[in-house]
């Protein structure tokens, strides 16, 4: 296992410095001078040209980009042009907001589209299936942007528990104030505000989750052993819940770990949507403000909380199927 971890390690090098390089060359190749936005239309060439020479954006693009990537080797991801501050410091400023939506919604996913999609399976060809299946199309049609407008317009207005804009306090920080200190305000005020951005983001992860865990339930109730299993008289529910659903889960881990990695896309648009303060929000404002070492950043950030993600999901398959092994 060892062995397979360090080896996935070095294959993300490569991958990650084509992830660098392109990001690099679509943000400087693409329209907009951030110094002449930061600075304004009246002012003369020479500031111009000592504030990017102070920035490096005077050196050719190859130059830019093998000083920007040493200095991200060292963990120095720039200084923001707009607000001088090192970027390194405003990720992490708001990468826990990210994560905790994210994760908030691959919980609200799971959640429901597991057991929906459990509940499909064992009912196959009644109105129960339909309906759990019309439920899913229609959550996979729905954009995250969308849906959360509608939250906002049809929920937040009319019910004073859940807030419109913002964050405030943490679930994981109400979690270990919960256990430490046994107070349960910080906790209630981080579920008010994630609540409505995770149902946003987690319902079409949750309709997905909810199809695949009803086809891959379906293929393996049709295997020989459940069949045996069943005609030992084991009761039902013990069939589905102990012999079958654990193979059914593989591929619903599977793409659990893909959706992640997309929620970290996505949260950008609904970050947006309910003022939420992560890096996708950040991020966002720095494409409208030509803060490039911001934008560069926050992808390659993202970028590497997706492929670890990514090995995560790998890792989870020996734990879940005792007969993976990587040797």
């Amino acid at each position: 296992m060892l062995q397979y971890i360090i080896r996935r390690f070095v294959q993300m090098i490569p991958l990650l410095i084509g992830i660098s390089i392109l990001v690099f060359l679509l943000v400087h190749l693409s329209p907009g001078d951030p110094i002449r936005m930061l600075l304004g239309e009246e002012a003369t060439d020479e500031d111009v040209a000592r504030l990017k020479a102070a920035y490096g954006l005077d050196l050719p693009l190859p130059q830019q980009y093998l000083r920007w990537a040493g200095l991200a080797i060292r963990g120095d991801l720039g200084k923001s042009i707009r607000q001088g501050i090192p970027v390194v410091t405003l990720i992490i400023e708001r990468l826990g907001a990210t994560l905790e939506l994210a994760f908030m919604s691959v919980f609200v996913a799971v959640l429901f589209g597991i057991p929906i999609g459990i509940f499909a399976a064992t009912r196959r060809g009644t109105i129960w299936d339909y309906l759990s299946m019309i439920v899913a199309l229609v959550g996979v049609s729905m954009p995250g942007f969308w849906l959360g407008l509608m939250l906002l317009s049809y929920v937040a207005l009319r019910i004073d528990f859940l807030p419109m804009f913002g964050r405030e306090g943490s679930v994981i920080g109400g979690l270990w104030t919960l256990i430490t200190q046994f107070r349960a305000d910080e906790l209630i005020s981080g579920l008010r505000y994630v609540l409505l951005p995770s149902f946003a983001i987690g319902t079409s992860m949750m309709a997905i989750i909810t199809r695949l865990t009803r086809s891959s339930l379906l293929e393996v109730l049709n295997k020989d052993y459940i069949r045996t299993a069943q005609a030992k008289g084991l009761s039902g529910r013990r069939v589905v819940v102990k012999h079958a659903l654990r193979n059914a889960l593989m591929p619903v881990i599977t793409i659990v770990g893909i959706q992640f990695g997309a929620m970290l896309g996505g949260a950008v648009v609904t970050e947006t949507v309910f003022a939420w303060p992560g890096v996708g929000r950040l991020v966002v404002n720095a494409i409208s403000q030509r803060d490039f070492p911001i934008i560069q950043g926050g992808v390659l950030m993202m970028a590497i909380i997706f492929t670890l993600a990514n090995l995560a999901v790998d890792i989870s398959y020996a734990l879940v199927n005792p007969r993976i092994r990587y040797d």
